[in-house]
């Protein structure tokens, strides 16, 4: 959740069973859950969606500044039955419904990192820049109905500093089998330590630079949060989505003198033009 409760994935299987009640038909998407999009309106080979958002949101994890901020949206992607591959702005990914009830996806993903500039009031000033780095995302969704009406979700979240962990369940509105309708995720979230102090940790060197007491982080519960997703066909062409999260952090990242603010929020909204 560098910046997202949101967003990614997990193995490939060899064997695929595609089952009556999700059989391949037009504009079917591979699960109908508008949290992933899926342009391939249920016909195999490529396709590709491009578009912009808007983003409201917290200028940095633990942050108290807000601010908006222009986003690219948008996918290519290639269809082989029940299988996409993607490629969107940072990340590189499988996605994959190995049977009725089970989504797994793998992707990998660019973190940004953070910067001193990230600030505007000059909280993190003597903290440094963060490297920029790789990430592994592995995620299953399994459904407990064959319509995706409620389901657990699992994510992973690994790379050089550390790792993140994430589950909880869902649960999807409207009869849509396009990927089109309403959202709702409830989730926990932990990290390890090494994960936690890249984001709320201050060693002796940025201690001493930055005035903030040292503070070293253990791992454990994060946070909680709720996420929502939108997703809506104006025509066949043009889709609206949007996404909105919350996220209430633990006592250990809110003692953090890097955490102002108790929670992390962003709300985004955007178009896509499908070709």
């Amino acid at each position: 959740m560098r910046k997202a409760l949101v967003s990614t994935l997990l193995f490939i299987s060899c064997s695929v069973t595609v089952q009556p009640g999700f059989a391949q038909t037009s504009n079917t998407a591979l699960v109908p859950l508008p949290s992933l999009d899926d342009f391939t309106q249920g016909q195999n080979g490529w396709s590709f969606g491009l578009g912009l958002g808007v983003e409201y949101e917290t200028a940095y994890e633990g942050s108290d500044e807000f601010g908006f901020e222009l986003q690219p949206a948008g996918a290519i992607q290639w269809r082989n039955d029940n299988h996409i591959y993607y490629f969107a702005g940072e990340a590189l990914g499988w996605r994959g419904r190995v049977n009725e009830n089970w989504l797994l996806e793998g992707a990998l993903g660019f973190d940004e990192g953070r910067e001193e500039g990230d600030s505007d009031d000059g909280y993190l000033d003597g903290l440094g820049d963060q490297d920029e780095s790789f990430e592994l995302v592995f995620q299953a969704r399994r459904a407990f109905t064959s319509d995706w009406r409620y389901w657990l979700v699992s994510r992973i979240v690994s790379g050089g500093d550390g790792n993140l962990g994430l589950f909880g369940v869902g649960r999807r509105f409207g009869d849509q089998v396009d990927g089109t309708g309403h959202e709702v995720n409830l989730v926990a979230v932990f990290h390890d330590s090494e994960y936690a102090n890249k984001g709320f940790g201050v060693n002796a060197t940025q201690a001493q630079a930055s005035g903030l007491p040292e503070t070293d982080v253990d791992s454990g519960l994060r946070s909680f949060g709720i996420d929502y997703s939108f997703r809506h066909y104006i025509n066949k062409n043009w889709q609206l989505y949007g996404e909105a999260l919350f996220e209430y952090y633990s006592s250990d990242v809110r003692d953090s003198p890097i955490a102002r603010s108790d929670y992390e929020t962003e709300v985004g909204v955007g178009v896509i033009y499908i070709f």
